[in-house]
């Protein structure tokens, strides 16, 4: 298949010369907003437009004067990790009426403004698609008036429209994630996680708030990631004689000597009749017929605070550049869309489409059609509460189907945040399924020395938030102990196996695939889920870990950067891990706000480490302060952390200082992110699906045979899905010296960081969104969302 011809955009080709383009924040704020506002801001000055910022929303371009104001570079410096928005946002009545609307088109011909991206929900969506659409009525009244010249009717004759959802509620159709929503849920596991530690402490049961008046997703999700033993939310009410039925799974999970029980309501949860489910009406139910010691925390405004996740930051900064693109390439026919996630990759969808499925969703809960509620939420939110269900809630021992078969599951490499949580679904799913399920202990050389036990349901509860590995891993590959492997498995009955793991796990299964010529002990169905921070495994975009390790290198970045504030000048020079993959370094840059960063598969020398201290150092004589720059590890044997410090330290003498930083295993380590917790979750309980799947496939004569390619598989993200791909077929997309995938879609995101550092340099839009059309049934794999 051939490559798309590549498309760039060059600082010199002022595709927006003599546009202006104006941002605002409107409705509820979220975390990430100042993101998206720096991006639109920075790519719009570099294509050569005019920026203006609306401040207090739609009641500021009302108001207009001040309110309306020409944005600068330096004017975004310093807000990629403030929360809210600093350009502030208000609900405006006045903008609902005509009268509202004709005051705010005058404001914007006045600077001549013809182009809008509006940062907000689906209200204040659909009432920018309404100016546009009112839009040359209002200009030809305005001429009537005489406020304006009757030329400006030609002018300006249309009004572009681009939006971008910032909602922590993610209730907006079209779109996997909304910008806040990780933020969001970063907070409430944070919650989640504290209040665990009490709860365990006085053996009690906790009933959380949050929120989500129309939807449920904060409550599904955080219950997904803390391991809930109950959820209640909008889209989805219990069955009649709930109550009963709750009662009893907290009484049993009590008996299976758990100390604590967490039960998570969403602020609009209702049942069946549409009647609200409130905390008091659970406590006091739970105290009357347990007489369990119950307390009630309601979360509140505390989820839309605090500074934006890694996600979030990257989510926003890439929608914030697609906006930019979207409005420049907009003709007077095009319908106002919005720029959204599907999968890993942008879109762009028709505004109205997006506005009338989300409204669909609301009058399917009217009318008590839940079923239908659940499925225009998406494949992602369907498919986040199909897996709730199936972890959450264990099947009598009568009613499990009896498959005989043992499923063996391992950690391979070095631990990573989430591996915990994948290995708990495996085990529960697989239980479900009917199988058996055996731990080993310490990777493939546990595995060698027998270190196999049987796990059951109850062995893996409180998984889910545990950092590192629980069952061990070692970096040990099997070719050495082949033999003693195949002996164990023969002993074991072992009849699949699931690996956890890195490049060493990805090595492993090639290893273990060759095997099977001269043992058949490994005929088997095999499956591997990448788990690393360096998010170097081939034939996947994304990696349970890296989203752990990217927070912890920003978290860092800021506390560094704001060491500076009220010094003098100073950059900082930060040595990020991944072996001889840049991602962490790449990624990392563009989230926290990098000058530039270092790393193996973009080669540099001494000419370029000198145009960015020079570059460095122009900004440094403005209003600029601070200075951050990062380096891959491995990027380069000869250009270490010291020798570019001390290059920046002597290029940079008189105008700034520098100091360095090695974040070290700091980045392997802590809870996992609400993201790796979920993504480890789904795409585990997605593997044993299809082992279930595999085994009953290979089941002949009284044993299980593959020896096809298809059963030995890495499943992985591929842009908008979830794939399972022979391991045998990945070697060729493989440098195995490097232990990297020979390409690297994360790579496109590096002139972005450029871009947004103040760099002339060229910027590809050949994967940018294309206008697609709001589907109901997305092709069944893509429930694979990035988003969680």
């Amino acid at each position: 298949m051939a490559k798309p011809e590549t498309k760039k955009i060059f600082f010199e080709n002022l595709s927006g010369a003599g546009k202006a383009i104006a941002v605002l924040t409107s409705g509820g704020d979220a975390q990430g907003m100042n993101a998206a506002v720096r991006a639109v801001v920075r790519m719009g000055l570099y294509v050569g437009a005019k920026v203006y910022f609306i401040h207090e929303g739609y009641q500021g371009m009302v108001d207009g004067g001040e309110n309306i104001e020409e944005a600068s570079w330096e004017s975004v410096s310093s807000m990629l990790q403030v929360g809210g928005t600093v350009i502030g946002s208000a609900r405006c009545k006045e903008f609902r009426s005509h009268e509202g609307r004709l005051k705010a088109a005058l404001n914007l011909v006045k600077q001549g403004i013809t182009n809008l991206c509006v940062i907000g929900g689906d209200g204040s969506l659909t009432g920018a698609n309404l100016f546009r659409e009112e839009w040359s009525g209002l200009l030809t009244e305005l001429v009537e008036q005489g406020s304006i010249e009757a030329d400006s009717v030609q002018k300006y004759s249309a009004l572009h429209i681009v939006g971008m959802v910032g909602s922590i509620d993610n209730d907006f159709c079209g779109t996997d994630m909304t910008i806040g929503t990780d933020s969001a849920l970063h907070r409430i596991i944070e919650v989640v996680d504290a209040i665990m530690t009490t709860a365990q402490s006085h053996q009690r049961t906790f009933v959380l708030e949050v929120m989500g008046r129309h939807c449920g997703y904060l409550a599904l999700v955080s219950a997904l990631a803390c391991g809930a033993d109950w959820v209640l939310i909008p889209e989805m009410p219990p069955e009649d004689g709930w109550e009963d039925k709750m009662c009893s799974k907290l009484s049993a999970n009590r008996a299976g000597m758990k100390r604590l029980n967490i039960i998570i309501v969403a602020e609009g949860a209702i049942d069946r009749s549409n009647k609200p489910i409130t905390t008091d009406y659970i406590k006091d139910l739970v105290v009357k017929c347990l007489g369990f010691d119950t307390r009630v925390t309601i979360l509140g405004h505390v989820q839309r605070g605090g500074t934006p996740s890694a996600f979030d930051r990257i989510l926003a900064s890439r929608m914030g550049v697609e906006a930019v693109l979207a409005l420049l390439e907009t003709t007077a026919n095009t319908p106002a869309c919005v720029v959204s996630l599907c999968g890993n990759q942008s879109v762009r969808l028709p505004l109205m489409e997006c506005v009338q499925m989300t409204q669909e969703v609301q009058r399917a809960m009217d009318g008590k059609r839940f079923e239908e509620a659940v499925k225009l939420r998406g494949r992602s939110f369907e498919n986040n509460l199909r897996t709730y269900k199936l972890l959450a809630h264990r099947k009598p021992e009568s009613e499990l189907p009896v498959s005989n078969f043992n499923v063996a599951v391992l950690n391979v490499g070095a631990p990573a945040a989430g591996m915990n949580a994948a290995v708990r679904s495996a085990v529960r799913v697989g239980i479900s399924e009917g199988h058996k399920m055996f731990a080993v202990s310490d990777g493939f050389e546990g595995f060698s020395k027998g270190q196999i036990r049987e796990i059951k349901w109850a062995d893996v509860g409180g998984w889910t938030g545990q950092g590192g590995s629980l069952l061990g891993t070692k970096r040990t590959l099997p070719a050495k102990h082949v033999d003693k492997i195949a002996e164990q498995m023969r002993e074991h009955n072992i009849n699949a196996l699931l690996i956890v793991g890195g490049f060493e796990a990805f090595e492993s299964l090639l290893q273990l695939c060759e095997a099977r010529a001269t043992h058949e002990e490994f005929c088997i169905p095999m499956c591997m889920l990448p788990a690393t921070i360096s998010n170097n495994v081939p034939g996947t975009d994304l990696s349970i870990g890296a989203d752990t390790a990217l927070n912890a290198i920003v978290e860092t970045c800021d506390r560094i950067k704001q060491s500076a504030s009220g010094t003098k000048r100073r950059v900082f020079i930060i040595e990020t891990m991944g072996g001889y993959c840049g991602y962490l370094a790449s990624v990392g840059g563009l989230a926290a706000g990098a000058d530039a960063a270092y790393i193996y598969e973009e080669p540099f020398d001494i000419r370029d480490l000198q145009a960015n201290v020079e570059h460095l150092t122009e900004k440094m004589k403005t209003s600029i302060q601070r200075g951050l720059v990062l380096r891959n590890e491995n990027c380069n044997e000869n250009y270490t952390t010291d020798f570019i410090y001390q290059l920046y330290s002597e290029e940079g003498r008189g105008v700034f200082d520098s100091r360095k930083n090695v974040l070290g295993h700091m980045q392997q380590g802590g809870a996992p992110s609400p993201f790796d917790r979920n993504f480890g979750t789904k795409i585990s309980a997605k593997a044993m699906q299809w082992v279930t799947k595999k085994l009953v496939e290979t089941f002949r004569h009284g044993r299980v045979f593959a020896n096809t390619e298809d059963s030995c598989c890495l499943l992985g993200m591929r842009r908008r899905a979830l794939v399972f791909q022979p391991v045998v077929q990945l070697k060729d997309e493989t440098d195995f010296v490097h232990r990297i995938p020979k390409e690297q879609w994360w790579l496109k995101l590096r002139p972005l960081m450029k871009i947004l550092a103040k760099y002339k340099t060229s910027y590809d839009v050949s994967d940018s969104g294309q206008l697609e059309h709001v589907v109901r049934n997305r092709p069944k794999e893509s429930d694979a969302s990035v988003a969680m």
